[in-house]
């Protein structure tokens, strides 16, 4: 129990112990801060007693430079919520390339302890966490949780009865378009791509007769490693009845390609590639991280709405929904350059 009041006692985030709780702050020290939530989350089994770790820290500097100690962890059946704030590539934007993080999910996909999510919403997080502490601590299972946060103040809606299942899964239609217009398409979005995904399916409606659907999907890994267990299954069990994985299930009837924005790299949303059963295109942010305005960066790395737009309508030109024209069309009317070299190869 705390017994004086800390010089930051009127500050948000003020220091304070609590019998409860804690919170440690342990300073410019990933691998002290990385021992102390393994000592934390491995309490239920040295000390018979458990707890519940959070360690929030600049994602870069999580399995980028902690990777072994999270190893370790896992090696020790730790459990707890690693918490990779100020992750994404255009979300941090003063930083450059030494903090802002577009690959640590997939990082944290190579650790066989660890569920990734990148949540677009705040009752996202909460779904997820709930999920994560029924699983570590009603059924006892050996899991880490990460989780990627961002820099980007974002207004918040309201949770839509049914999505929970599709949160933790890692896939949900967030907003269905109407029939009032002869295309369709599907858009997927995640983190702060969300708000930018729901301006490029208004973009796609007014100024090019597309209706989209808006998707969020808080984790392609976990979408992944289903689809591989029901690979898995169909493949053992040739006599019966073929199962579908639950991407396939949730796109198969949804119209149009799809188009997946993430303020990480491409081969995030890349994992689920082979098991949507439309034309797929990953926008992401391939290249180092630059300091710039958000905007910016996001023309920059080709995420911001309108190069989803013009994703979209190549997507639907190769279907042969729309003309080539109205892609080149796109292209002029937002300003882009289509002969600027990608982003990877700018010094």
């Amino acid at each position: 129990g705390q017994r004086y009041e800390p010089v930051d006692a009127k500050h948000l985030l003020a220091y304070k112990e609590a019998e409860d709780g804690q919170v440690l702050e342990e300073g410019i020290t990933e691998a002290g801060s990385m021992a102390s939530f393994t000592a934390a989350g491995t309490s239920y089994s040295s000390h018979g007693q458990p707890m519940v770790p959070f360690f929030s820290f600049y994602s870069m500097f999580g399995f980028q430079r902690i990777g072994d100690l999270i190893w370790s962890a896992a090696d020790q059946r730790c459990r707890g919520f690693l918490v990779g704030a100020t992750h994404g590539r255009t979300t941090l934007n003063g930083e450059g390339l030494q903090h802002e993080d577009g690959h640590s999910l997939l990082l944290a996909s190579t650790n066989p302890a660890v569920l990734a999510y990148d949540p677009s919403w705040a009752y996202e997080i909460a779904v997820i966490v709930r999920e994560g502490l029924r699983r570590m601590f009603e059924e006892g299972e050996d899991l880490m949780y990460y989780l990627a946060v961002y820099n980007d103040p974002i207004p918040q809606p309201a949770k839509s009865d049914g999505v929970d299942e599709g949160i933790v899964k890692g896939l949900y239609r967030f907003q269905e378009a109407g029939n009032d217009r002869p295309r369709r398409a599907q858009i997927l979005g995640s983190g702060p791509m969300m708000p930018i995904a729901l301006r490029a399916a208004e973009l796609l409606a007014e100024d090019h007769e597309v209706a989209a659907d808006v998707w969020s999907a808080p984790s392609y890994q976990q979408l992944r490693a289903e689809a591989l267990e029901v690979e898995r299954w169909n493949r053992l069990h040739p006599e019966e009845a073929r199962r579908t994985p639950f991407i396939t299930s949730q796109l198969e009837g949804a119209e149009g390609p799809v188009v997946a924005v993430s303020d990480s790299m491409k081969a995030v949303p890349d994992q689920v590639a082979r098991w949507v059963p439309q034309p797929y295109v990953s926008l992401g942010t391939d290249g180092f991280g630059r300091s710039d305005m958000r905007d910016t960066l996001r023309r920059f790395f080709e995420v911001d709405a309108e190069h989803v737009v013009v994703a979209t309508l190549s997507a639907l030109a190769q279907m042969g929904e729309v003309k080539p024209e109205a892609v080149t069309e796109a292209i002029k009317k937002y300003g882009i350059d289509p002969d600027r070299p990608s982003a990877p190869t700018l010094p």
